[in-house]
């Protein structure tokens, strides 16, 4: 083996990690994918051997990346209609005897969609400081470089993210977030969600939702008219009659650790929708249906036929 083909070996030990920062960082998996390749092409061409910590090297890296991304990052088509649902990380539900790639695994642990949302709410460099040091625990020291700030206002920019964070009710990772009890608890009230939608059971349904539920769907540049934030029960209830598709079938997955579901119809992907459910009611609704970015998931191929049950 040569040195660049060691040099290789050992990034790709790093790269779940690097890319697990990077999606935290950006909140779209493709972003994240392309910020990590750049970082290989900035290793390939360093004199990697006077790296003492090739880790902590690569993570400064990526961060680095990442932050110059975000502050260059143009508004996207689904800015315009006002709503934007990050890439969710789908994988199916272990119980199916499917297995996690431990890539994905790692994305998809303890990153709710919820966080994310809020997370993009933040100026870039807060953003990076929170997520490099609430999310990966790095030091204030290490993260100063990285904003071009000293570790006292790095440490500030972390507690203003946090602030936000806390005031949108953004439920931060924990130990116990992706636990499996936990995960068959959100499946039971997912399922009653749709149990209910099925049966066009007005009262069930807001029984399922927090009063103060909110839904945000992403429509995209194709179905901009599918774009929306709804809140509050009754509101969410009705708009989830509205759109109940007899023929639609629910394959139930996780998306981004926790309880979700892909929609299908006539076997087409049509809609992917994450929950956070707290106090066995929904809190939030993510629902992806965005005919383009669902069919970049690759969806179909993922889904057995008689993985799910008609809506």
């Amino acid at each position: 083996m040569d040195e660049s083909e060691r040099l290789a070996r050992r990034f790709e030990e790093h790269r779940g990690h690097l890319r697990a920062v990077a999606y935290r960082m950006l909140g779209s998996v493709d972003e994240a994918d392309d910020a990590v390749q750049d970082a290989w092409l900035r290793l390939s061409r360093s004199d990697a051997g006077g790296i003492e910590n090739l880790g902590g090297w690569l993570t400064t890296v990526v961060a680095r990346i990442c932050l110059n991304m975000l502050r260059t990052r143009r508004t996207r088509a689904e800015d315009l209609v006002g709503v934007h649902v990050p890439d969710p990380i789908i994988a199916l539900v272990p119980a199916a005897g499917s297995g996690q790639p431990e890539q994905e695994a790692l994305l998809a642990d303890s990153v709710g969609l919820a966080l994310i949302t809020v997370l993009d709410t933040l100026a870039p460099a807060e953003r990076l400081a929170f997520v490099l040091h609430d999310l990966f625990d790095l030091s204030f020291d290490e993260i100063a470089p990285v904003v071009g700030r000293s570790p006292t206002a790095a440490r500030q920019l972390a507690s203003r993210a946090r602030r936000r964070v806390r005031a949108l009710d953004a439920p931060v990772p924990d130990a116990d977030q992706t636990d499996q009890a936990d995960q068959a608890d959100q499946r039971r009230v997912v399922d009653a969600f749709f149990a209910a939608a099925r049966g066009g059971d007005m009262t069930s349904l807001v029984a399922v939702l927090d009063p103060d539920v909110v839904l945000r769907a992403d429509g995209g540049a194709c179905r901009p008219q599918a774009s929306a934030v709804v809140r509050g029960a009754r509101d969410v209830a009705r708009r989830a009659l509205l759109f109940a598709r007899p023929a639609a079938v629910v394959h139930p997955v996780l998306v981004n650790g926790t309880a979700g579901v892909v929609i299908t119809a006539d076997g087409r992907p049509v809609s992917v929708m994450g929950f956070t459910v707290a106090d066995e009611r929904i809190t939030e609704i993510h629902a992806l249906v965005d005919a383009d970015r669902l069919a970049r998931l690759d969806l179909t191929a993922r889904l057995g036929p008689a993985d799910g049950e008609q809506v």
